[in-house]
């Protein structure tokens, strides 16, 4: 897919770029340099990882650094971290990347909702720590904030545009109160 913008986000202009957007619970890896990878992330994070020799890089999303113990039988291995960083690098591996050259780039993890568990700090620790573990040099990150973030990045040139999403004011009363509305009855 050839994108024609008129000067793409924070005023790169990439009018022949190739773009490939990606959600929650997928990761992709590319050496085309005409490709950029985007995706929006809030508690969420990404992993821009990449071979700068051989050209070729991949992101993931993922939404959970992984389950406590086990995953549930049937659940979705797919949105954990444990699961996310490891495909990516094997794929890489697996196209010729070489493990000493990795390099990664790390975004993500805001607290849009300051919920008490932190899943966006979670989710920071876990990356780092997973990158660490595997040798893998983190040449840039972004974590934490009240508002999420767009990403896009350009795996055979290690280029990165992240764009901070603004906030909307919290709305201080409920548009309709459900509770007056249609009061919840108990099924005896």
């Amino acid at each position: 897919m050839v994108c024609n913008w008129d000067n793409g986000i924070g005023g790169v202009d990439r009018r022949t770029t190739h773009r490939v957007s990606i959600s929650q619970g997928e990761y992709v890896v590319v050496d085309d340099p005409d490709t950029v990878i985007t995706t929006v992330l809030g508690s969420c994070v990404a992993a821009c990882i990449r071979d700068p020799k051989l050209g070729i890089g991949g992101m993931n999303h993922f939404v959970l650094p992984g389950p406590k113990s086990r995953v549930p039988l049937g659940g979705d291995v797919t949105r954990y971290g444990f699961y996310l960083m490891q495909s990516l690098v094997d794929h890489l591996v697996s196209k010729g990347a070489n493990m000493r050259r990795l390099e990664a780039k790390v975004f993500g993890g805001a607290s849009p909702c300051n919920s008490y568990y932190n899943i966006g700090e979670q989710n920071a620790a876990y990356a780092i720590r997973f990158l660490a573990e595997k040798g893998i040099n983190v040449v840039e990150s972004k974590f934490g904030g009240a508002s999420g973030c767009k990403l896009e990045y350009w795996p055979v040139s290690g280029d990165v545009t992240y764009v901070q999403l603004m906030r909307s004011t919290p709305i201080k009363e409920p548009v309709i109160n459900l509770k007056r509305v249609f009061p919840l009855r108990l099924a005896d």
